[in-house]
């Protein structure tokens, strides 16, 4: 139980209506959640507005109302607290009635498009192993000390990561791995965090669909490196394009990493396997146990990162070693007869990409590469084609099915992925919208030797289908087929 008038610290107000001075249980932004003496934070959402159901909040037993346009009922017994915007008010409150649990631990921020979660992932695995004690906060799942919850968004929402990180303080975490979304960054979630660093991985066409545009979406990232503290750090991947612009007017410590440019911390691939590759980091050699140039990034910015929180180079070397691939991440399994099946989340063009390069870099090509692939429903249109473009310049034969529909027409979104397929390359494909029977159909079409990459889900268990979720996992389902066709 906290006062209100404490849990305002810091929160731009434009007026208070009643008495501050009241105790408060609980934060809550969604009207179904009210819970007697709570704070109700009227929200602008995309779908809803909060301030709809102010009225409804105040029945449901809510004491005081936050919110930014004033409600046309005004009762007596109630607190009303005005802001300019709603999602800054809710961060900032959400951050003070948890005891600001950011600034007692080691906080650092992971965004960008692609490998986000391995790299938040790797990092509490490398400080585990380190012996410290960590938490998590990713797409895959959320860990407080040994104590794992599910993940249902990249980001969660302000009042979730505050509770999540207060309770890593009281369970004894010194340092939090978090995956940083465009979309809870534009939508404040992140706000009156004290982060100890920021890591810029990539940036390419994902998530045109909420942004509108990509300087749009470039510069949300933009702003979670603006709002570095002096005493923090930034950490960007200077390979990318967009590398150098995440750092300018950036007031924290800036270090970058690359393979193909000067750096702060340089790699070079040496030699690359199916079960990892050799490594020349900062002119010492290293085995790693995963693959891929993007994989070889990832664990640059690893490394750069559990230097500056302390560990020595030496150290760093050592743990990265020991580091094993993340839920859905370049995931492999070689049946009987030595057909490598692979699972990856690539679910962008840029992704898919470069899991097909890595490929292309370990292959012998007296083999063929099977893809099967698809794209999410009620997301970005635009990358579609160019996924179908992609998937059939760089396999041999690519099987395009449904991913996660949600409420689109599967078939429409087929469509609009075999539009980008070029002329030369129409009989490369065949489309299967329905998953299990693509995934099948790939391991028929296999023989020894041969490689099957099934992207776009990865570590999901799920296949999203008009608002229901089905339980549907790539790889149990290419692990069932090899195994049941004895290949």
């Amino acid at each position: 139980m906290k006062q209100l008038k404490d849990i305002l610290y810091k929160v731009s107000i434009d007026a208070v209506k009643g008495p501050t001075n009241v105790d408060v249980a609980a934060i809550v932004f969604d009207s179904r959640k009210i819970t007697p003496n709570c704070v109700f934070v009227a929200q602008k959402g995309t779908v809803t507005n909060g301030h709809d159901y102010i009225d409804l909040a105040i029945a449901n037993g809510a004491s005081v109302i936050v919110y930014e346009d004033e409600p046309q009922n005004i009762a007596s017994n109630i607190t009303y607290v005005q802001v300019s915007n709603a999602n800054k008010a809710l961060a900032q409150i959400a951050a003070n009635f948890y005891n600001n649990p950011s600034e007692k631990l080691a906080l650092v921020g992971i965004t960008g498009t692609n490998g986000k979660t391995t790299i938040a992932t790797l990092l509490h695995q490398l400080f585990t192993k380190a012996g410290y004690k960590v938490g998590l906060l990713s797409t895959v799942k959320i860990l407080v000390g040994t104590n794992e919850y599910p993940a249902t968004h990249t980001t969660p929402d302000s009042v979730a990561i505050n509770s999540y990180l207060n309770q890593m303080v009281q369970a004894g975490c010194t340092h939090c791995f978090m995956e940083v979304s465009s979309h809870g960054i534009a939508q404040e979630r992140t706000y009156a965090l004290a982060f100890k660093g920021g890591i810029f991985t990539n940036l390419s066409h994902d998530h045109l669909d909420y942004h509108k545009t990509f300087a749009e979406y470039r510069n949300v990232k933009k702003s979670f490196f603006d709002s570095l503290a002096k005493t923090s750090f930034a950490i960007s991947n200077a390979d990318d394009k967009n590398g150098a612009y995440m750092l300018q007017n950036c007031s924290a410590k800036k270090i970058t990493y690359s393979i193909q440019n000067v750096a702060d911390v340089h790699a070079k691939i040496i030699e690359s396997q199916f079960n990892g590759m050799l490594l020349n980091i900062n002119n010492q050699e290293i085995w790693v146990q995963l693959i891929g140039k993007f994989n070889a990034l990832n664990l640059l910015a690893i490394y750069a990162t559990a230097t500056q929180l302390g560990l020595t180079s030496e150290e760093v070397l050592v743990l990265l070693s020991t580091l094993k691939s993340v839920s859905g991440r370049f995931q492999f399994i070689v049946s009987k007869t030595k057909i490598t099946a692979i699972v990856d989340y690539a679910h962008t063009p840029d992704a898919l990409e470069n899991v097909l390069k890595t490929i292309s870099e370990i292959r012998t090509f007296n083999e063929q590469l099977i893809t099967v692939v698809g794209c999410g429903g009620n997301r970005d249109k635009e990358k579609r084609p160019v996924m179908g473009r992609i998937a059939t310049e760089m396999s041999d034969s690519v099987i395009f099915t449904s991913d996660n529909p949600r409420n689109e027409d599967p078939y429409q979104i087929l469509k609009e992925i075999e539009a980008g397929v070029e002329p030369q390359n129409t009989n490369r494909y065949l489309t299967i919208e329905d998953r299990h029977q693509a995934i099948k159909t790939a391991c028929k079409m296999a023989t020894n030797g041969d490689i099957i990459l099934i992207a776009g889900k990865g570590h999901e268990d799920y296949q999203e289908i008009k608002g229901v979720k089905h339980h549907f996992n790539d790889l149990e389902e290419v692990s069932k087929f090899l195994n049941e066709f004895n290949k």
